[in-house]
This record gives structure tokens, C-alpha cells and sequence, in this order.
């Protein structure tokens, strides 16, 4: 797998996440905002003048927010560390392929934990080559990132990621229940064996987790936003993001995949 940064490094980019994404006024953020306009939060050093305020503030989506090293990367290597505030002629290309490098990354974040499932199987020949795809594709330059046609990338890995979810989770007694894009907004789900289940692209919206056992649960793209995980256990779950975590609320015998922090916010 390449070695690229697939976290956010703040100091490195010019603010992109700040000026990029719109927002409208909500229970996530104070106020609106059209895409590719700066908050106005955003300082001249390309820092959140709130960080340390953004929950109580109103911007709790803010906190809940990851680039995945698109940042930095479109910043300090495809454009050069020039910025859109001194050469805004680079403003709109920079802000049209930001998007297309985060969603890149994110499959390769995901494709990374992929490899390390299939490591020594034959799948992990095609795991490794599709990463190498989608890193072409990220390294290239502004016009081709803006040519990259997504839909196809993201279908490609999001057929490979089935097949090595379905795989992990055929262990133990087979894969659990599949609810896959099920609607389970604000629902109860702690009498419920969710184990090696899949919940890809779930509404879980203010669902009740708590204490659940989401062992070899597939998470990928499920909506978690205000779920319950207080003494849940996700630290073997599939394809869950820091984004994902970060929208829930969990605290501190909420058990995580050891590659993800706990978030600041939790209790």
C-alpha cells in the first residue's frame, strides 16, 4: 500500500474544509454557508479561530469533520503549497478537486483495513492493486483529478470491501442479520445479536447502541449521528471512521478500534 497520510494534519493546508463544504443552519452548525465561501471563523493563518469553542459555539459538525489527509495533500503537493488567498486564480481548480481527493483517500483508508483482513489470501493481490488505482488517481494533477470519475472508483472498491466484509464475517456460525440501508432511526437496539451483521449505509440516527456487541459488524457508511454507543463494543467492527464515531455519542466504556481516538466530546 502506498504510504500516504490518511489523517489530517490542520498546520499543512489552507483551510480547505473551512471553505470548501456548505452548511446550513442546524443542531450541527450556527449558522449557513454557501460552498466555496470562507467561514468566518477562518483566520488569516488559514486556523479555526474557535477550535477550542467549536462545540459550545454551535459548530459541533466541525468537530465530527475529517479530510483524511486531502488537506494537506491538495495544498502542499498538488498545488505546492500555493495557496487560494495569494494566487486566487488556483481558488475554483483548488476547490473543485479537494472533495475528489478526500473521497479517494477515504476509499484508500478503507482499503487499507481491507488488506490488513486478506493479508496473505488471494484477495489481497486485487485489494493491493485497486489501492494502486485509486492512489494514480489521487496523485494526478488538477485537471485529471477533476476528470476522475468517481462513481466508478467508489463502485469498484465498494464491491471488493463487500466481498472481504462478507469473507470476515462468515466466521464463528456465518454473517449476522443484513441490514443494509435499513431505516432504523431512533431505534432500540439492545436485544438485538448485531454481531458479524452488516449495516452498510444504515440509518442509525439517535438509535440505541448501548452496550451492544458490534464484533466483525460491518459499519461502512452507516449514519451514526446522535446513535447511543455508551459501553458498546466497536473495537472489532468493519470499516468504521473516525466521522462515523465522532457523531455518535459513546463514552469512556465505549470500547473503539484501536486505530481511532475517542473523541474529545464523549463523557
Amino acid at each position: 500500500m502506498a504510504e500516504v497520510e490518511l489523517a489530517a494534519d490542520c498546520s499543512r493546508c489552507f483551510g480547505l474544509c473551512c471553505v470548501v463544504p456548505s452548511f446550513a443552519a442546524s443542531a450541527d452548525f450556527a449558522i449557513d454557508k454557501p460552498a466555496a465561501t470562507p467561514c468566518p471563523n477562518l483566520a488569516q493563518d488559514f486556523r479555526c479561530g474557535i477550535h477550542t469553542e467549536l462545540r459550545p459555539r454551535g459548530f459541533a459538525g466541525c468537530t465530527a469533520y475529517d479530510c483524511f489527509g486531502a488537506g494537506q495533500r491538495v495544498s502542499q503537493v498538488t498545488f505546492g503549497g500555493v495557496d487560494w488567498r495569494s494566487a486566487p486564480e488556483t481558488a475554483a481548480q483548488m476547490y473543485a478537486v479537494f472533495p475528489v481527493v478526500r473521497e479517494l483517500h477515504e476509499l484508500r483508508r478503507h482499503l487499507g483495513e481491507a488488506a490488513r483482513l486478506v493479508a496473505g489470501t488471494d484477495l489481497a493481490v486485487k485489494v493491493s492493486a485497486l489501492d494502486a488505482e485509486v492512489e494514480a488517481h489521487a496523485a494526478g494533477t488538477p485537471v485529471a483529478l477533476q476528470e476522475v470519475d468517481l462513481a466508478r472508483v467508489g463502485a469498484a472498491v465498494g464491491a471488493l470491501l463487500a466481498t472481504v466484509s462478507l469473507g470476515s464475517r462468515s466466521g464463528g456460525g456465518g454473517p449476522g442479520p443484513d441490514l443494509s440501508r435499513a431505516d432504523l432511526v431512533g431505534s432500540d437496539q439492545r436485544m438485538r445479536d448485531l454481531r458479524r451483521a452488516s449495516l452498510r449505509g444504515a440509518l442509525l440516527l439517535g438509535a440505541d447502541l448501548r452496550g451492544v456487541d458490534l464484533g466483525r459488524t460491518d459499519l461502512l457508511g452507516a449514519d451514526l449521528r446522535g446513535a447511543r454507543l455508551d459501553g458498546a463494543d466497536l473495537s472489532g467492527s468493519l470499516f468504521v471512521t473516525g466521522p462515523q464515531v465522532a457523531s455518535a455519542r459513546g463514552d469512556g466504556a465505549t470500547r473503539l478500534p484501536r486505530e481511532l481516538a475517542r473523541p474529545d466530546h464523549w463523557t
